[in-house]
């Protein structure tokens, strides 16, 4: 891009929300991902529920590669104006990549049932083979 970066408004990106124009707001950075949703892993429909809004949690939350994040780079059309994101209502992304979002309890007790469900996904199919191992095991010892 050229040396001038093109800032834009919360209301001009919010307009491109569709499959056919969808632009992403990441740590304060937009992003036009149209020509990427055919070849999004989670599906197009997952890209296009995170706009009109900061994406950025729900970025981070996925657990994007290195990978994911230099491509990025490729669909980089320039910077949010942060005061417009505030006077719409959106939340604003952090002030820097390092910085840390306040915890919120929200944020916990969501990163402590995304963590039991991890658990379980695991657990469960676990206990049923355990179960069926013990079930046969009992019927050959009768």
């Amino acid at each position: 891009m050229s040396g001038e970066r093109k800032v834009y408004t919360f209301a001009e990106v919010s307009q491109h929300k569709t499959y056919n124009d969808c632009w992403l707001i990441i740590d304060g950075k937009v992003y036009d991902v149209t020509k990427f949703l055919d070849d999004h892993p989670g599906g197009g429909d997952v890209v296009v529920s995170s706009t009109a809004k900061d994406a950025t949690d729900d970025f981070e939350d996925v657990g994007h590669s290195k990978n994911a994040r230099k491509m990025l780079n490729d669909y980089y059309i320039g910077d949010i104006d942060l005061s417009t994101m505030k006077s719409a209502g959106a939340k604003s992304p952090p002030s820097s990549k390092h910085a840390q979002p306040p915890q919120s309890s929200t944020r916990i007790s969501s990163s402590s049932s995304n963590l039991t469900a991890k658990i379980l996904q695991f657990l469960i199919p676990l206990i049923i083979l355990g179960l069926a191992f013990g079930v046969r095991f009992y019927k050959k010892s009768e």
